[in-house]
């Protein structure tokens, strides 16, 4: 805007038309978004099927080995290791013994176990706005109390 005239400017109205499409759009998927939602069908055996897809726990076994005290660039190096092993094996992260899984890092502990499963990876992120079950129970709380 600057060093334009202080007079109308016709050429500004060419920078309003990205901000009118997006509300459109969003207007638009908002709608169709509401009209799927009643479609859907919770399936619990499938969401479990998928949760153990794709190692999802991964990042949970680079924060376990974190807390224990070794750098993130090394412990993300150790669950590389450990995810390339188990894609060999075609297994997860979870199925690893103990002795497996601290052959990519002398700090795993017998404890481990309890952050390579979903229930725990929720479970650990326990701060507004995360995953843990209480949280999602409070946000759902404060959004009812909204509407």
């Amino acid at each position: 805007m600057k060093g334009q005239p202080l007079a109308y400017n016709k050429d500004n109205q060419e920078d309003k038309e990205p901000l009118f499409d997006t509300a459109d759009t969003l207007t638009d998927t908002l709608r169709i978004f509401a009209d799927l939602v009643p479609g859907i069908r919770v399936i619990p055996e499938a969401m479990a099927a998928a949760l153990r897809q794709g190692y999802a726990t991964a990042t949970d076994l680079a924060d376990y080995l974190v807390k224990k005290g070794l750098p993130f660039r090394d412990a993300h190096e150790a669950v590389a290791r450990a995810v390339r092993a188990c894609e060999v094996r075609g297994c997860d992260l979870a199925d690893l013994t103990l002795e497996e899984l601290r052959a990519f890092s002398p700090l795993v502990g017998d404890d481990v176990f309890a952050v390579l499963t979903v229930a725990g990876s929720l479970t650990a992120r326990d701060h507004l706005g995360g995953t843990a079950p209480a949280q999602v129970r409070a946000a759902i709380a404060r959004s009812r109390a909204r509407l």
